[in-house]
């Protein structure tokens, strides 16, 4: 997976690359691209090339957790009087990676993002009192109730929640993933769907598989994944393959219907979030017996 930052630079200092606090600006420069630009940069590109986007694709609304990346996000069915709602992955929570084949829901919570504007500005703390789902098993995904309203975010900071789509992306969409933790944003093509995205013990299904533009790296965990012709949120940002290895940790391997493996060293992938809506009723409560929810049971 895309490990939490922590992890992260403990390799980097393991291999010798200086202590954490050393490395981590270079390490965060370094891994600057063509496609990956700073939050100044990010504000000033989107509005030279605003009048020829549908929509300008920016930090509002993504948060920063104490080791990787998030967002607020809402459903096509959600009210502005709902409790509002942080994604990331299953590998960020808090209490440690789910097991394979674990569910964990309605699970007590009291941790903090950090609420970014459009210009990547932290503007406040948001607290979360439930981890509502999470798992990574079939998906990589955390979602936490807050004790706020989307409407109350709103009002307060001028801040919208991102909605999550709910039909299947497609490929060839140009897409923005976006980390509010490194304050970056990474932007590429959605190269294709992976049958089956085999890493460790963890198997995650329909995967999406980036072009190589998308070079994410520690830290940008969670971030969601943009559509950026509509705006809204159709992955969840999550893994890629470092050295190469097959099927080992932060070495996913591809596996098509036949069994076959396919390793692509330096390719990042997301987990898919269309699927989500469907198990959110009223409220925004979670209901994994609705019909068309999809997403593993407990």
């Amino acid at each position: 997976m895309r490990k939490p930052l922590l992890a992260a630079l403990s390799a980097l200092a393991i291999a010798g690359l200086g202590a954490v606090p050393a490395v981590a600006a270079p390490h965060a420069e370094a891994a600057r691209s063509a496609h990956s630009v700073t939050a100044a940069e990010a504000v000033t590109a989107a509005k030279a090339v605003n009048s020829a986007k549908a929509t300008t694709v920016d930090f509002a609304g993504t948060v920063s957790l104490s080791n990787c990346s998030g967002s607020v996000v809402r459903f096509p069915n959600s009210v502005d009087t709902d409790p509002a709602l942080v994604m990331t992955n299953g590998h960020c929570l808090e209490t440690g990676f789910p097991q394979p084949g674990q569910v964990i829901t309605g699970q007590s919570s009291s941790r903090t993002f950090g609420l970014l504007n459009s210009r990547g500005t932290k503007v406040a703390t948001l607290r979360a009192n439930q981890v509502v789902y999470s798992t990574m098993t079939d998906t990589d995904v955390t979602i936490y109730r807050l004790t706020t309203t989307y409407a109350q975010i709103k009002s307060t900071y001028g801040i919208s929640a991102l909605t999550v789509n709910d039909t299947h992306p497609v490929a060839g969409t140009a897409i923005s993933v976006v980390s509010g933790y490194w304050k970056r944003i990474y932007n590429c093509d959605i190269d294709g769907f992976v049958y089956q995205l085999k890493e460790g013990g963890w198997t995650w299904k329909d995967s999406v598989r980036y072009t190589s533009a998308c070079n994410t790296i520690g830290g940008t965990s969670g971030s969601p994944v943009i559509d950026t012709a509509t705006g809204r949120v159709v992955a969840v940002n999550n893994t890629g393959n470092e050295n190469g290895e097959s099927c080992t940790v932060n070495n996913p391997c591809e596996v098509d219907e036949n069994g076959n493996i396919t390793v692509r060293q330096g390719i990042n992938y997301a987990e898919e979030t269309y699927q989500i809506p469907a198990c959110f009723t009223t409220g925004n409560q979670l209901d994994l017996s609705a019909s068309g929810c999809t997403l593993p049971k407990p």
